[in-house]
């Protein structure tokens, strides 16, 4: 049956048409002249106009030219074909001929667009304004590699990709249960990224799901180029420096997690998978803990605690006993730090102010400098000058102890977002001890012990289970419990189902 003539005029961008020329068009007119935009035509019989649509690069050609393209060939032959209207070709060509799994009907422009850019062969018939999409992606992916943020001594070796539909498939691996569900929707009105949330059905609460979903559809912007768009944007306080959402490269940490009750977004295009909610004690916890003996856990969370409050107080700390407080120090390391600092022209305040904008130098220079030299200038940054320094008078070599033992404990932390926010706040605390000694680290210390009691993480209190106080949840968060203990989940977050150990099926 015969399509006859097209008018290419009062062309409609909302839906497609039953012409094919005319959504040939609509397509020219919305990528201009891109080259990669490939439509390859098909005629197989003299009634009958087909054409296959795709980006290149962001397909498998292979599979479409030995698949796709020969079933075309092959099967819209002029005796299957004849006697059919352009609809029962397109239902012949979706039920009977294409050799393809994932395989779809589209209506509408704008999802045509969109599932085009997504790595889809979109198939057009002539005379019908319906298309079949084909799922072909086949772009270049970095294979599943080991993470690069958390690395753990014992325990799973795989981190996240910056492809979506491999990180959902790491964390079904993990949790394989029907009721782990996947949600997708697309955000960025120009960049239309995917962003998937996962979780299960059976445990994590409701309103919790509801709230997520909520300040997903509120955000409204052009672009969402990685997590950190999202987390800035669903946060509950923006003016903090302490991280309210979590996020890991690691499929066994957000495994854990979504098994808590909490709920993990995933992002297109990133490797970092967020968490919500977040608690002020997880940013202390590894998921090495889980796969060692819990005295052991136990000893390394203290040691965390221990690092995190180093990172903070010991430069304040210093500047406020050597400045007003020397009466606090024994009189043979008083008399040892006077000898020090006889050659040293600045006050302890200036002198550490100093040493850590040139560690904070080093630390962002250690990051951007090409990794093959990126070793020479850490033994130049650490070693040489750091001696030379010394030698030259500008500082003493106990400021150089205090700023190194702060500098090795903030790696010690697992989650880079509260190591930063301890770097923030430390040259605040520096500045309050040069004016006013231990008063005003205890002022201070006050302050930020209040702003965390008032932070909310998803409508959920930050500093949960410290404050409110939950006996409970202590056993897996300031200690690690074995496991035998540990028959319920952290009640926090206010789950369906708090039980994991001791029931029956």
């Amino acid at each position: 049956m015969e399509s006859g003539g097209c008018d290419l005029k009062d062309t409609n961008f909302a839906t497609l048409s039953s012409c094919l020329k005319e959504n040939q068009q609509q397509l020219v007119q919305l990528f201009g002249k891109s080259t990669d935009l490939v439509i390859k035509e098909l005629q197989p019989d003299p009634c009958t106009q087909i054409a296959v649509i795709y980006i290149d690069g962001l397909v498998d050609t292979q599979v479409l030219h030995n698949s796709i393209l020969f079933s075309l060939q092959e099967g819209c032959t002029p005796d299957r074909l004849k006697a059919l209207d352009a609809g029962q070709k397109l239902e012949l060509l979706h039920k009977r001929i294409l050799m393809a799994g994932d395989i779809s009907v589209t209506r509408d422009l704008e999802p045509f667009v969109h599932q085009l850019l997504s790595g889809n062969v979109m198939v057009l018939v002539d005379g019908t304004s319906s298309a079949l999409r084909i799922g072909l992606p086949g772009w270049e992916d970095r294979n599943v590699s080991e993470p690069s943020s958390q690395t753990v001594v014992r325990g799973p070796m795989e981190g996240f990709t910056e492809n979506l539909r491999t990180n959902t498939a790491l964390i079904r691996r993990k949790i394989k249960d029907p009721q782990l569900w996947l949600e997708t929707l697309q955000i960025g009105r120009v960049t239309q990224t995917s962003v998937s949330i996962m979780y299960l059905t059976h445990i994590a609460n409701p309103d919790l799901v509801q709230e997520v979903k909520r300040r997903l559809d509120k955000i409204d912007t052009d672009s969402i180029l990685e997590s950190g768009y999202i987390e800035e944007f669903i946060q509950d306080k923006a003016a903090t420096p302490f991280p309210t959402v979590y996020n890991s490269d690691r499929p066994d940490t957000i495994a854990a997690g979504i098994l808590e009750g909490k709920v993990a977004i995933l992002v297109d295009g990133t490797p970092f998978v967020l968490l919500v909610p977040t608690f002020f004690v997880s940013f202390f916890q590894s998921a090495e803990d889980y796969y060692q003996r819990a005295d052991i856990a136990t000893l390394l969370r203290f040691i965390r605690f221990l690092s995190f409050f180093i990172t903070l107080l010991a430069p304040s700390f210093y500047v406020a006993v050597t400045t007003y407080h020397q009466e606090m120090i024994p009189t043979t390391l008083v008399i040892s730090l006077a000898a020090q600092r006889e050659s040293v022209p600045f006050p302890a305040f200036v002198e550490v102010i100093l040493m850590e904008l040139t560690y904070e130098i080093l630390r962002e220079a250690g990051v951007r400098i090409p990794k093959n030299i990126g070793q020479a200038i850490s033994i130049v940054g650490t070693l040489v000058i750091g001696q030379a320094a010394v030698s030259a008078g500008f500082i003493s070599s106990a400021m150089v102890i205090i700023v190194s033992i702060t500098a090795i404990s903030s790696f010690v932390i697992p989650e880079t977002g509260m190591a930063i926010a301890a770097r923030i706040l430390r040259f605040a605390l520096i500045i309050l001890a040069g004016f006013i000694g231990l008063y005003g680290i205890l002022f201070g210390v006050f302050i930020i012990v209040m702003h965390l009691a008032s932070l909310r993480s998803f409508g959920m209190p930050y500093m949960s289970p410290i404050g409110p106080y939950q006996s409970k949840d202590l056993k897996d968060s300031l200690f690690r419990f074995p496991w035998p203990f540990l028959k319920s989940r952290p009640t926090n977050s206010k789950i369906q189902n708090p039980n994991r150990q001791g029931t029956s099926k």
